[in-house]
């Protein structure tokens, strides 16, 4: 397991602890991966989500992952603020991107003081707000949307009304980035509402459900781009995408890098596939089967932050 730094695994992290958790019922439209607890109460639903995200970020920092953790009291009804991923990125060099969201409700996910306290934390050059395509019905729902190869400078975006082409040119133009756009459904023919549902990139292997992306020879050009990467390829089955197992992030930790993802997705993985993740990263499940209810997992709670730290004054 490599103790090297890469530019791929970030070492800090942003994420945010919600007070007043719930499945977003504008997004369920066209998310198949959202349930619901009709059991539960609203409030155990909450509670259960909060001692969720608490633990994560404690798990995190105990692996030497620098966290910022923000608090949604729910003042402003943001019910998937948990996913900070899709609102904003940040990449080396300095530069930061906001992006226009599908959903009403989320486009009140937008903290001013998370981005100054990158300002101030962290050497940032540039803030790009796409925020403004919504107007015109355009949106790219951050690395939702969009799943980076940061060394090959590849963004891979399943298409969707999440990822809208003519934002996913402005934004690849502006941060150097060559977007491979694919289609992609699920196993009843739903498009994949998000591509980090789908794969995840790592900085020695990638996982990735090329069974469902729709074209074939996409699929194998996919896997080749990658493999060109110099990555190992770990395809996986529509079982496993279900069970979030693509929706995972590579971490920069104390001893070395990380693979967070959910206790759900570890489960679901086989022990070859462990063996060929934990050559250069250690496995790290988190348990988040509430937050899971609202159709993302691990990776959509984690922003990385892929900035300079400022040196102390």
């Amino acid at each position: 397991m490599s103790r090297f730094l890469s530019i791929q695994a970030p070492s800090a992290v942003v994420m945010i602890r919600p007070h007043g958790f719930t499945p977003n019922p504008e997004t369920a439209a066209d998310n198949a991966f959202q349930s619901r607890a009709e059991q539960e109460s609203a409030q155990a639903i909450a509670r259960s989500a909060y001692r969720e995200v608490t633990a994560a970020a404690e798990r995190l920092e105990a692996e030497g992952v620098r966290m910022h953790l923000f608090e949604d009291r729910g003042e402003r009804d943001t019910p998937d603020s948990v996913f900070p991923n899709n609102w904003f990125s940040t990449h080396p060099g300095g530069h930061v991107a906001l992006y226009p969201m599908y959903c009403e409700n989320r486009r009140r996910e937008r903290r001013p003081e998370v981005i100054e306290m990158l300002k101030s934390e962290y050497r940032v050059q540039e803030v790009i707000d796409y925020s403004g395509l919504e107007h015109d019905g355009l949106f790219l729902e951050g690395t939702g949307a969009m799943v980076f190869d940061h060394m090959a400078r590849v963004a891979y975006v399943a298409r969707s009304h999440r990822a809208d082409p003519v934002a996913l040119e402005r934004f690849s133009t502006h941060f150097n980035f060559e977007p491979m756009v694919f289609d992609s459904a699920d196993p009843s023919g739903r498009p994949v509402y998000h591509t980090n549902v789908l794969m995840c990139v790592a900085t020695e292997f990638a996982m990735v459900g090329l069974d469902l992306i729709s074209d074939s020879r996409r699929a194998i050009e996919v896997r080749a781009r990658l493999e060109e990467s110099g990555r190992d390829v770990i395809a996986l089955d529509a079982r496993q995408i279900a069970n979030f197992a693509g929706n995972a992030i590579e971490l920069s930790g104390r001893d070395g890098r990380i693979l967070a993802l959910s206790q759900r997705a570890f489960d679901s993985l086989t022990a070859q596939q462990k063996a060929v993740i934990e050559r250069s990263a250690r496995l790290v499940p988190l348990a988040v089967p509430t937050i899971e209810m609202a159709g993302g997992s691990v990776r959509c709670m984690i922003a990385g932050i892929h900035l300079s730290r400022r040196r102390p004054t």
